[in-house]
């Protein structure tokens, strides 16, 4: 069972944008103008160059000819109070975005968001050092009342965003300012120079209208954009709210005269004519509610549910078709995570042996039907994660921290604990019997308690999926073997965010989802700034100096083949402190839908892009039943 990403920012509610990008190669454009400015650029990339030319009509994945018309259905837990997208408080709706646009876009073929084409923006110019970004909005860029979108928009949206949500005031804390420089221009100057991620994540900016939100609603009150609302906003994108039931279910409709239609953008994309999101109280009735036909397309991702949730009529007859699309863009790092800010936690040989006492191999047998690989790399799945001994380039960056690090890692590939029989199990529990006892815990009894004060080793598990129960019981169990109490305690989900972000939890399960193009985010993951940041995803309270450094040296890299060796040496870094237990991750992604959708003959190849560029198939609905 890995915990998908959308239940991962769920879960935390303040999770950034999305995995960010890292310092490589940046677009190639046109030679500087005669007055030594320069370029005006159509696209950024931080993984070589555009695959795309400047005036490209549109992407080659998806079907221009593709149909427009009926319904998707998708599903979603918990509830929903806001239509506010940026706030860090409140539950914001599921499929918000789709009534937003960024400044720029993302190519689902190029990477993760390696690259990104102009969206509101058509063009950016910055300069050889990187210390600021001028992106220039389209003209024909408009709200949904019809009015332009505007510098001022941009601007004021930015300053909301940073004012308003603490995960991005962090994630753009390097943006000095953003003001109007032109008739359709903004320019945003960075407090740093050679940080060549820092104009491409600007373009992630989702752009809000001022005029709207500081405008008066029907009852002639002034909204607050920093307040939850019910009231439908008003949008840019493809999309607008059509109807909704509060914490219930919501429906998109198609903005038929949506200004992006005709660029290469929209060609092909945004086929269906309502998009609806059903929303559930409890993951458990999802299946049920899904064989039910009330939704039309699930990611699965129980491997128990996979195997055995999927013998029903519908999936026997063809109505319902399970497909299982490669993951080739994306890494995860998902564990067993201790809240280092805690004593017991904070030696590395107490945390090894919390590793040495899970037996993800039988795990893996009795419970997930052997579907599940080892995470031995904070890049799991990916070119980024390291493997053997260092040399060459990551040798001489990882020179840097030797002294600050252990001499092991120099010498020994990491790796994970290996079990699946008793005997190499006990084999594992007399090592981390040893580890605990030269870190001063000891025998009393059957318990283990530390040496100086007598305290018993206990462990409050928190979580929020009751189904998790069966993945953290048999780790109870071997952990009662060398006199660990691990209890595990379930709570409702605002009551587990606010335990996170207040960092009141001793272990938790969470999954940190990584781009190809780490970069500024790894401050966030890991960085000795973020422990101490509630809004920040560095739950597990890492502080080190050697982490610190090698994140930069991510951040910094001067090309691909630079940044690939800095992740790696960053990725043995973690490793080698033993900050927490690896679980496990699947390289592909489980899919069950109803038969009722067309899709492009080639896909992109870094994700199956549904519902973006899928459309409705009025025949194959006509066979399979039409949604209601």
């Amino acid at each position: 069972m890995t915990l998908s990403r959308a239940l991962t920012a769920a879960l935390v509610g303040f999770l950034a944008i999305g995995a960010a990008t890292a310092p490589a190669d940046i677009a190639h454009a046109d030679d500087a103008h005669a007055d030594g400015a320069p370029p005006w650029r159509h696209a950024t990339a931080l993984i070589g160059e555009p695959k795309r030319p400047e005036g490209f009509k549109q992407f080659d994945y998806v079907n221009p000819d593709a149909p427009k018309g009926g319904l998707v259905r998708l599903s979603s837990t918990g509830s929903f109070d806001s239509f506010n997208p940026i706030l860090a408080k409140g539950d914001a709706a599921p499929g918000i975005l789709l009534i937003y646009e960024s400044l720029a876009a993302t190519a689902l073929d190029e990477a993760d968001t390696s690259t990104m084409y102009g969206q509101i923006a058509e063009a950016l110019q910055y300069p050889d050092d990187y210390a600021w970004v001028k992106y220039r909005l389209r003209p024909e860029a408009r709200w949904h009342d019809g009015t332009p979108i505007t510098p001022e928009d941009v601007v004021w949206s930015f300053e909301k965003t940073v004012e308003l949500n603490p995960t991005q005031r962090f994630y753009y804390s390097h943006i000095e300012k953003a003001e109007v420089s032109g008739e359709h221009e903004v320019t945003f100057t960075f407090d740093q120079t050679g940080n060549r991620e820092l104009p491409h994540i600007v373009g992630q900016l989702n752009v809000l209208p001022k005029h709207w939100w500081t405008g008066k609603d029907a009852n002639g009150n002034t909204r607050d954009i920093g307040s939850t609302t019910l009231e439908p906003p008003l949008g840019s994108g493809p999309y607008k709210i059509a109807k909704f039931t509060a914490g219930r279910s919501i429906t998109y409709e198609r903005v038929d005269d949506y200004w992006g239609k005709d660029l290469p953008f929209g060609i092909g994309q945004n086929n269906f004519d309502e998009i609806r999101y059903e929303v559930f109280l409890d993951r458990t009735v999802l299946l049920e509610a899904f064989k039910g036909d009330q939704y039309d397309w699930r990611s699965e991702n129980s491997a128990k549910s996979w195997a055995t949730g999927y013998d029903f009529p519908a999936v026997r007859d063809g109505r319902v078709v399970l497909e299982k699309f490669p993951d080739k863009a994306s890494g995860i790092m998902q564990a067993f995570v201790p809240n280092l800010r805690l004593e017991k936690f904070a030696d590395w040989r107490v945390r090894r042996a919390l590793n040495l006492a899970w037996d993800f191999e039988t795990a893996n047998r009795t419970l997930f039907y052997n579907e599940y690989k080892r995470i031995q790399s904070y890049f799991a799945g990916t070119e980024l994660a390291s493997s053997g001994v260092p040399e060459g380039r990551e040798l001489e960056i990882l020179e840097e921290v030797r002294g600050k690090v252990p001499d092991e890692l120099f010498t020994e590939p990491y790796s994970n604990p290996v079990a699946g029989d008793p005997t190499k199990l006990r084999q594992n529990l007399r090592e981390a019997l040893r580890l605990l006892k030269e870190a001063g815990w000891e025998f009393k009894g059957r318990q283990l308690v530390n040496a100086a004060t007598g305290e018993p080793f206990t462990i409050e598990y928190l979580g929020i999926d009751p189904d998790f129960e069966r993945i953290v019981l048999p780790y109870a169990q071997n952990l009662k073997k060398i006199g660990i109490e691990l209890k595990m305690r379930v709570v409702d989900t605002s009551q587990y965010i606010n335990r996170l972000r207040s960092f009141d939890f001793e272990m938790i399960t969470f999954s940190w989802p990584e781009s190809l193009s780490p970069g500024n985010e790894q401050r966030d993951f890991w960085g000795s700034e973020a422990a101490g940041n509630p809004a920040s995803r560095n739950f597990a309270g890492i502080r080190d100096e050697a982490v610190d450094s090698m994140i930069e040296r991510v951040i910094f890299a001067k090309d691909r083949k630079d940044l690939i060796a800095a992740t790696h040496a960053l990725d043995r870094v973690l490793l080698w402190n033993n900050f927490m237990t690896p679980q496990f991750y699947v390289d592909y992604d489980r899919t069950a839908r109803w038969d009722r959708f067309g899709r492009p003959e080639k896909l992109p190849e870094f994700t199956h892009g549904f519902p973006t560029i899928w459309w409705y198939d009025e025949e194959k609905a006509e066979k399979t039943g039409k949604p209601s």
